[in-house]
């Protein structure tokens, strides 16, 4: 049977300069849509590129002297390096200096002005030159462009002009009649009430002012508007041509989905649509403004200094850990927000805890009590209790618990990505992950391996191979989003790919199926002032106006340092020192006190042995970041009762001077039980 065809583009990338990690956020998300339709069995041709023509870049390249053709080759290629740096799947990677699509714009201009849609008149209004776009008096936003609020200028020369209005009625009965083509539904909303609802102006489509442009053929002063160029990619590259157009072409358009900046949506379901029907061919499908990705302090703009870049985010986290972050911080429809600081944190519980430790754990669990064999034995929880920590309220099997969320997750996930929803999908995926790491806790497995009888082996193997079969399915699912790590976790645990239509049976892993003896680490925690240094690096002249202010901040915190030093503690002896027993520990389960605002309940293994220490670190710890973590804990102290519960030490903790605490942990990896010298 022959696959179904898929069309995803995204907007061409401006060659003016090297992208932002905003700019680049929308080449991701559509190689994330890409690969999640083909997983589905679509034939999915996925397209995208650069837009190198117009008087900004006819500008920057004077600046930088060059030609413009030369200043666009090289930013063209920036672009698709950092593209392919991020794994983008793209199937054509198309530049708007293409010869042929050059011939086709030209042909294009010549039909739409032959049949009377373009005319020839003369322009005197308002320009904006970063958005190459033409305003009225009353469209402007405080005398600055509507768009990006920068300065316009009064520009007035001979041009050729579209009669937009002819169109208008038709795009207005398609929008009300096709619910799903503009999305969000916000976008909809304000592009029919601010520009069709109100009346179309004619739009002006050639300059004379500059020439770095496609010229009309047959009135060469004239070079053809930048949007006009740039929107025809979709269908220039695709196959057509107004004097025929390929079988190809006929196969994938209309376009299954644009994917664009909600700051061009105006651009393609205004301008893109009416074009299209002048030239007498289907309307994409739907157009999907997604939002922006600002920094902390707003958009993100190179004058502000704000920017972040791909390459230097990979750089530190790793693609695929900057292939998730963007792709999960970004709302549906509003916002998001990046920050260095945002980075580490979700680095560091959703990668390094929540799935890297999961995976490290089960594979080592499996290496440790059975030589790495992964053996379905049917033994279940209701044969054999839980030795673990059952959370309050639950009932029931939880292997059938376990179950249920794996089988419903795909369907799950594939009901977001249709709807678009990609960082509820991902929540999804991540949601299992957690499910997995509370199945840990419950079964506790270290506890099982202590059983002698063979009842108690063969439930401590149903238990991992459940895990294994439950991670199997979590990263096949993330491969869309996060690819190589995909890839590295099903290579570990030696298991065959799956597709997402065979995802509905649980117990696909092979009973006798052997993972890798030595796990390898997906994701190392990352320390704040370690990737600040890496930062510094990166930036230097930022670090040093940042050391700058920091001398400042210094001078205003000597006094509170003054008195923190004056808390002193008296002198010990190492005698006194020699009194505490301090050890590893390694946190194996965690829950909250539900009757305290401030205690985890964690269970840590402390050599051959496993306490239960009560700890006020709720606020800067959830129960799912504490698992897997070695901790320092004073193993000699009095037990005592809090909130009702008894606590048989006291994990080690460094507090600074604002109050905010942070686990000590030993800097290389070694057993639990180890002592503190």
């Amino acid at each position: 049977m022959a696959k179904k065809p898929y069309y995803i583009t995204t907007a061409i990338a401006y060659s003016s300069g090297k992208p932002h990690i905003g700019n680049t956020y929308e080449a991701v998300l559509a190689d994330a849509i890409a690969r999640f339709k083909r997983a589905e069995g679509y034939d999915v041709v996925f397209q995208t590129g650069t837009d190198e023509h117009g008087q900004k870049n006819e500008i920057k390249a004077a600046e930088a002297g060059m030609s413009p053709q030369a200043f666009v080759d090289h930013n063209s290629g920036v672009i698709r390096q950092i593209w392919d740096l991020m794994g983008t799947s793209y199937d054509r990677f198309v530049r708007t200096t293409d010869p042929e699509h050059k011939k086709k714009v030209q042909k294009i201009f010549k039909k739409l002005y032959d049949q009377g849609d373009i005319y020839k008149g003369a322009y005197e209004g308002w320009y904006c030159t970063p958005c190459e776009s033409f305003w009225t008096e009353s469209q402007l936003v405080d005398g600055k462009c509507p768009d990006c609020g920068r300065p316009v200028t009064m520009a007035k020369e001979e041009a050729y002009f579209f009669r937009m209005s002819k169109y208008a009625d038709r795009l207005i009965e398609h929008i009300n009649t096709h619910p799903e083509f503009i999305q969000p539904v916000s976008r909809k909303n304000e592009m029919m009430n601010n520009f069709l609802l109100p009346g179309l102006q004619d739009l002006c489509v050639s300059r004379t002012s500059f020439t770095w442009g496609i010229p009309v053929d047959f009135d060469p002063k004239h070079v053809v508007y930048v949007w006009l160029d740039a929107l025809s990619n979709y269908i220039t590259f695709a196959g057509y041509d107004p004097d025929g157009s390929t079988d190809e072409y006929r196969k994938y358009w209309p376009a299954d989905l644009h994917l664009i900046g909600k700051d061009i949506i105006r651009f393609h379901t205004i301008y893109w649509p009416i074009f299209l029907m002048a030239l007498g061919e289907p309307l994409p499908k739907q157009v999907f403004g997604h939002p922006w990705l600002l920094m902390g302090d707003g958009k993100m703009s190179k004058s502000k200094g704000n920017v972040l870049y791909a390459d230097e985010l990979a750089e530190i986290f790793g693609v695929d850990a900057v292939r998730c972050f963007v792709l999960h911080e970004m709302p549906f429809e509003n916002d998001g927000v990046i920050t260095w600081d945002l980075c580490v944190e979700r680095f560091n519980s959703d990668l390094a805890n929540t799935l890297g430790n999961l995976v490290n754990r089960t594979i080592s669990m499996t290496n440790k009590y059975f030589g790495g064999v992964v053996r379905q034995t049917g033994v279940t929880d209701e044969q054999v209790p839980p030795a673990g920590v059952i959370s309050e309220g639950q009932t029931g099997s939880i292997d059938e618990d376990l179950k249920r969320v794996v089988l419903e997750t795909p369907k799950t996930v594939i009901e977001k990505m249709d709807a678009l929803r990609v960082a509820d999908a991902i929540s999804e995926i991540f949601s299992l992950f957690k499910r997995c790491n509370k199945y840990i806790d419950e079964t506790a497995p270290w506890v099982l391996a202590k059983g002698e009888d063979a009842l108690t082996k063969d439930r401590l193997s149903e238990v991992l191979y459940n895990l294994v079969e439950a991670i199997c399915v979590g990263a096949e699912l993330l491969e869309a989003f996060m690819p190589d790590t995909s890839a590295k976790i099903l290579t570990q645990l030696n298991a065959q790919k799956r597709t997402l239509e065979h995802m509905d049976v649980f117990g696909q892993y092979p009973s006798g199926g052997k993972v890798t003896e030595q796990p390898q680490i997906l994701f190392q925690r990352l320390k704040a002032d370690e990737v600040a240094a890496q930062i510094q690096k990166l930036h230097p002249k930022e670090a040093a106006k940042e050391g700058a202010a920091d001398e400042k901040k210094a001078a205003c915190d000597s006094a509170e340092q003054a008195q923190t030093e004056a808390e002193a503690k008296p002198e010990i002896s190492i005698d006194d020192f020699a009194k505490l027993q301090i050890q590893v520990g390694e946190v194996v389960a965690c829950e909250e006190v539900k009757k305290s605002r401030k205690l985890l309940c964690s269970q840590v293994k402390i050599g051959s042995q496993t306490r239960q220490i009560l700890s006020g670190i709720k606020q800067w710890y959830t129960p799912q970041e504490m698992v897997g973590k070695k901790v320092l804990v004073i193993t000699n102290l009095k037990s005592a009762k809090l909130a009702g519960m008894m606590s048989e030490g006291m994990i080690l903790c460094a507090e600074d001077a604002q109050g905010r605490l942070s686990l000590v942990s030993p800097e290389t990896e070694v057993d639990s039980g180890a002592q503190v010298r």
